[in-house]
């Protein structure tokens, strides 16, 4: 109750105790009530993440209701993740700051969880029932393209984030020569998998592409 309140004051607060205190006063508790979320601003940044995560789920349900099998996995994957950012539109002044505390060390593990549990969410609606190798591959893939497509959403100012899109329309494209590069490569898995992790940094808007477009 009181997360869902404090949403509303991030645009003004930012991911802060400033906006959980204003968020209990809301629905009418003391304003120290934020007590209860001893980790701060990152407890309301974790929230905002996993509700965004079962709106996609929801979005994926209802994508994949009449059919029996996706035509277009790729395709399908593209719109998701489009999808997905789309929800980020809110709070995109804020979504730096919100990086960067997702990036602290205590907090990246819980990060990294949320972000690896999206891209699942998306493989699974698209039909990926592989209990493989390309069970990673693919994920990880699709993560690092979610990423970096987020954090060049951040830097877009074109009219509906047009340019962002195409950006994502290339990593999709690309993303078969990645699965064919991991296969290939245990130790690529490796350094795709460390990108991954860094990706709530701005600095992996240029590594983890370099990774996507190179291999």
């Amino acid at each position: 109750m009181i997360l869902d309140a404090a949403l509303e004051f991030v645009q003004s607060h930012g991911w802060s105790k400033q906006a959980l205190a204003k968020g209990a006063e809301a629905v009418n508790y003391p304003s120290v009530s934020h007590g209860l979320f001893p980790r701060g601003g990152i407890e309301l940044v974790h929230h905002f993440y996993k509700q965004c995560n079962l709106k996609l789920i929801d979005y994926l349900k209802q994508e994949t209701a009449e059919v029996e099998k996706v035509a277009n996995p790729s395709e399908f994957a593209r719109k998701a993740i489009e999808f997905r950012l789309h929800l980020l539109e809110p709070y995109l002044k804020y979504w730096p700051q919100a990086l960067g505390l997702m990036a602290l060390p205590p907090n990246a593990p819980h990060s990294l969880a949320n972000v690896l549990t999206l891209v699942d969410d998306i493989c699974y609606y698209a039909g990926d029932r592989s209990v493989d190798f390309n069970w990673y591959t693919r994920r990880i893939g699709l993560a690092c393209i979610y990423k970096t497509t987020e954090l060049y959403m951040l830097q877009d100012a074109s009219v509906g984030f047009e340019k962002t899109w195409k950006f994502l329309e290339r990593r999709m494209e690309e993303a078969s020569m990645v699965h064919e590069f991991l296969v290939k490569s245990e130790d690529a898995t490796h350094h795709l998998q460390n990108a991954v992790g860094s990706a709530f940094t701005t600095s992996i808007n240029s590594d983890c592409l370099s990774l996507v477009i190179q291999s």
